[in-house]
């Protein structure tokens, strides 16, 4: 059959989940047997989020082949458990970019080029490719527009949705928007007009929604849907009630309820099946009914905004639920961490976390929840920047080499214990010149680390441009550091653990992208069950 596309806009406000929402709807699609891909535009001007300050945007996700994406990208594979690609993630800067190269290069023929036809052709093209490159197999495409109608910079990306039903018919492309009922506690009632006004919008650029999604603090009744259906036209059956859940994960099974993807599925013309979401559901039992609890210190660089480390987050919640144990996450604020504080801050602690990050700032602070794991036997693990910090420590306090560091921190110290990737040195440009994408990785078969995956050669996401400096190794593993991953050729080391520890472990690499709630990493597992130990003990 041809490919059907299903787009997701959003109207009235921003941050109304719609991503979740696409997400949970590919969910839904897969577990009746279609095949599923999903992609995401934002009309931002930069290529990709990779330069952006995550306390600002919040995470970069990475995929398989080294694409920086948006962080909803984590969201699609973690809901349809599928490896997205380079082109599941187009913004404007890309777009503009792509256009501008053809218009250097003389593709145009010298004709003025416009943002209609040639943006918006770039923009359908880029519809087309995601599907191309991803699977030949692929049925259904859901496509998430950032951004709220009525913005200034989605219009081209609406102005070809526009353009891509006509072209490909209206059974082949559908529209879901996604708005917000507000509730007016003065007068206690549910408000439609801002909706109606966003539908307004769309209808004024050609654009007819097929389906409402409406996000409600209330229950919508038949009143209140009946209203949206008339004045949005839109039949009442694919008016669709999305209220809050109280974990993320329950959110398919409500839309189910809801009858969004039924809904879909009668509007693409395509049969509706009946879903296997048994596995989906043992998640959420699992999820709701812990038969413990344990706490976990996040140490990390951005922890203002819990967005920079959505994917860790979900992956510790994903363990914990596996492992039938409840996680409270204890965000640290690492510049106040000092000598004095940290036996108050991590007082009943079961295990310190340290994700990725760049720069100097706080570092000496997540250097003391090293050294307290470290002493004091609690279950470690860190990730990228949390690797690096660990050995930086480690040489410190128990190799003797005081004024150890990474050249990021202090490009004159006398031990670079951390050292610039070889192929990185003399790069200036910020974007995209990181070590970036799914890398293999050889494990030492007397490690933790290869008991918890069970076998010995593994692959895995990394975003990073510093490495440990090979001149050190023979000291640390001389001092009970287990180089427990290297890389195939054995020059860059992927992970290490501690001999004379109960569980501390940390690895260069990123396992938090490829974590999903009903197959937990490996290495989150490991280090929730040691958190589970420690509770115990």
């Amino acid at each position: 059959m041809s490919v059907k596309y299903v787009f997701v806009t959003g109207g009235v406000v921003s941050g109304l989940g719609k991503g979740i929402t696409a997400a949970s709807l590919g969910r839904l699609l897969k577990a009746r047997g279609y095949k599923v891909t999903m992609q995401k535009f934002d009309p931002y001007i930069n290529i990709d989020p990779g330069t952006m300050n995550p306390i600002q945007h919040g995470e970069v996700f990475v995929t398989d082949d080294g694409a920086e994406t948006d962080l909803d990208l984590g969201h699609y594979e973690r809901f349809i458990d599928e490896s997205l690609t380079k082109f599941s993630n187009v913004t404007s800067g890309k777009i503009y970019w792509s256009v501008l190269n053809k218009e250097r290069h003389g593709d145009y023929g010298g004709g003025t080029v416009q943002v209609i036809p040639h943006i918006t052709n770039e923009i359908k093209a880029s519809f087309y490719r995601s599907v191309e490159q991803k699977n030949k197999e692929t049925e259904i495409a859901i496509i998430e527009v950032g951004g709220t109608v009525g913005d200034i910079e989605s219009q081209p990306f609406l102005e070809a949705i526009r353009q891509f039903k006509l072209e490909v018919g209206s059974k082949n492309a559908i529209l879901i928007h996604v708005t917000l009922i507000p509730y007016l506690k003065a007068s206690e009632e549910l408000k439609t007009k801002p909706t109606q006004m966003s539908v307004k919008s769309l209808q004024g650029m050609g654009i007819q929604p097929d389906i409402m999604v409406c996000r409600s603090e209330y229950p919508l009744d038949l009143n209140i849907r009946s209203k949206i259906s008339l004045f949005c036209n839109v039949p009442i059956e694919n008016v669709i009630e999305n209220r809050d859940v109280e974990i993320l994960y329950e959110l398919p099974i409500i839309l189910e309820n809801a009858g969004l993807a039924k809904a879909t599925l009668k509007c693409l013309g395509l049969k509706d099946k009946e879903p296997d979401l048994k596995d989906w559901k043992k998640l959420i039992d699992n999820l709701k009914n812990p038969k413990m609890e344990i706490n976990v210190a996040l140490v990390g660089k951005y922890s203002v905004l819990h967005d920079a480390y959505i994917s860790v987050v979900e992956a510790l919640k994903a363990a914990s639920g596996f492992n039938k144990a409840k996680i409270n996450i204890k965000w640290t604020d690492i510049e106040k961490l000092n000598e004095t504080s940290i036996k108050k801050e991590f007082k009943d602690i079961d295990g310190i976390i340290v994700p990725g990050g760049f720069g100097k700032r706080g570092i000496e602070g997540i250097m003391l929840a090293v050294k307290y794991a470290r002493e004091k036997g609690v279950p470690y693990f860190g990730i990228c920047l949390g690797m690096q910090v660990a050995l930086i420590e480690f040489a410190r306090n128990v190799l003797g080499l005081s004024d150890a560091n990474s050249i990021e921190f202090d490009i004159r110290t006398k031990n670079p214990i951390i050292n610039l990737l070889p192929d990185k040195i003399g790069v200036e440009d910020i974007g995209g010149t990181l070590r970036l994408g799914s890398f293999p990785c050889v494990l030492d078969k007397n490690s933790k680390c290869y008991k918890l995956f069970g076998v010995q050669n593994i692959t895995e996401r990394h975003r990073h441009r510093y490495e440990v400096n090979n001149q050190y190794r023979e000291l640390f593993e001389k001092n009970g550091v287990i180089l427990s991953g290297l890389s195939p050729d054995g020059r860059i080391v992927e992970m290490i653990e501690y001999k004379e520890h109960p569980y501390f472990v940390a690895t260069q690499s990123h396992p938090e992208f490829k974590s999903r709630p009903n197959n937990p990493h490996p290495l989150f597992k490991g280090f929730i069950a040691a958190c589970i130990e420690h509770k115990k003990k």
